[in-house]
């Protein structure tokens, strides 16, 4: 009996809502409407396709799709630094530092590397700027 108590106070995975892992196409539409109010598939924010539970699988694929795409968003950033691509940049950047903050780290490498893709983006201009903050507040 107190194998099974036990059992069931483990960590359970939360499953990642699924319009997070349908590829970076689908956040790149989604921020089409930065710094206003983003949603995938009208219905998820970015920030919350982070669950702090996910399983490893949903932590890893999420973490592919969403440097996927900053770096596809970063690239015409950086050939347009006072385009709207700047502000969708920054608003994905803000969410994904919104939402991948936990006590425990799990998304801690799917941050780090989106990150990673702000190398030769201006990330000053008041388009980057503008979206960021958005991204940070309701991203």
């Amino acid at each position: 009996m107190a194998a099974a108590l036990l059992a069931g106070c483990g960590n359970e995975d939360v499953a990642t809502p699924v319009e997070c892992l349908e590829g970076p196409a689908t956040i790149r539409s989604a921020l089409a409407r930065a710094p206003g109010d983003v949603r995938l598939e009208g219905r998820v924010r970015i920030s919350d396709c982070f669950q702090h539970a996910a399983g490893p699988a949903d932590v890893q694929n999420l973490g592919a799709i969403f440097i996927a795409s900053t770096q596809q968003v970063a690239e015409r950033a950086r050939r347009a630094p006072h385009s709207h691509a700047a502000v969708e940049l920054g608003y994905l950047v803000g969410a994904v530092r919104r939402g991948a903050r936990t006590d425990t780290g799990v998304h801690y490498e799917s941050e780090r590397r989106v990150e990673q893709e702000l190398v030769g983006v201006p990330t000053r201009t008041p388009e980057f700027r503008r979206g960021l903050d958005a991204g940070g507040r309701e991203g």
